[in-house]
């Protein structure tokens, strides 16, 4: 079972971004010409205005958000089977996540939990200075032609990752899980990206169909998806997908 963590203070900061008139000025500026120097200007006060002060890994959870205990009391409420082990991503936003879910759902203190990096989301390295894509690009036009050159998919943030790098550490953690927990129940509380490539590499996903989830089917705060191991299917077993992105609170 994979649960994406709470809404987190970066996921509101796009929200108040969208709303605001200095930032759509700045969207507008940036589609007409991303290297002026008007877009530059507003590019640094956007900068300014949305820095959160924090990185990727201690980026926390609004206080306010109560979707994770509401999970956890509906799980509770509906009996679902109490996991033999949780991993949690190691970043504050998972981690207060878990905290939550125990709240509603006490029985979850009763399992095996282990802080795993390998599940953390996509680090985007030089960009997390920015936390606005439109921003780093006009700070470092060069990025920009890179990434359109390349795409979304195989772009690789300066000192960070691309899709692959995550997709290859989730099948790192993936091969730890079938040794060490086989027909064991696993709960992940982790991120968006980290469960698309869960997704893409259980069922062998490309680089468009990936993309396309991304776009269109993207995991949402505190989404719910189930994957179930059948032993008859196939040489060793198959895990299949029982449901996906499922709003559960």
């Amino acid at each position: 079972m994979l649960v994406r963590h709470d809404v987190s203070a970066y996921n509101a900061l796009k929200k108040l971004k969208d709303e605001d008139p200095l930032y759509q000025q700045f969207k507008k500026e940036y589609e007409n010409d991303y290297r002026s120097e008007k877009t530059q200007k507003l590019a640094e006060e956007v900068h300014q205005k949305y820095d959160l002060g924090s990185g990727d890994h201690d980026t926390p959870l609004l206080p306010e958000s109560s979707r994770a205990r509401s999970l956890g009391r509906r799980m509770r409420a509906d009996n679902f089977p109490i996991p033999d082990v949780i991993f949690v991503s190691p970043y504050a936003r998972t981690l207060n996540t878990l905290d939550q879910l125990m709240n509603g759902w006490s029985e979850l203190k009763s399992a095996k939990v282990v802080e795993e990096e390998r599940i953390r989301e996509q680090d985007h390295g030089l960009a997390t200075l920015y936390y606005d894509w439109r921003a780093f690009h006009v700070m470092h036009p060069e990025q920009k032609l890179l990434y359109d050159r390349l795409g979304s998919y195989w772009y690789k943030y300066p000192q960070g990752e691309n899709i692959p790098d995550v997709r290859d550490r989730v099948r790192s953690w993936t091969t730890t899980v079938i040794r060490d927990f086989s027909k064991k129940k696993v709960l992940v509380v982790t991120h968006h990206l980290t469960i698309l490539s869960m997704r893409a590499n259980f069922e062998r996903l490309d680089a468009a169909e990936f993309q396309r989830l991304d776009t269109q089917e993207k995991p949402i705060n505190c989404g719910v998806t189930l994957y179930k191991g059948y032993s008859h299917m196939g040489k060793s077993g198959k895990l299949v997908l029982e449901f996906y992105n499922k709003k559960y609170y």
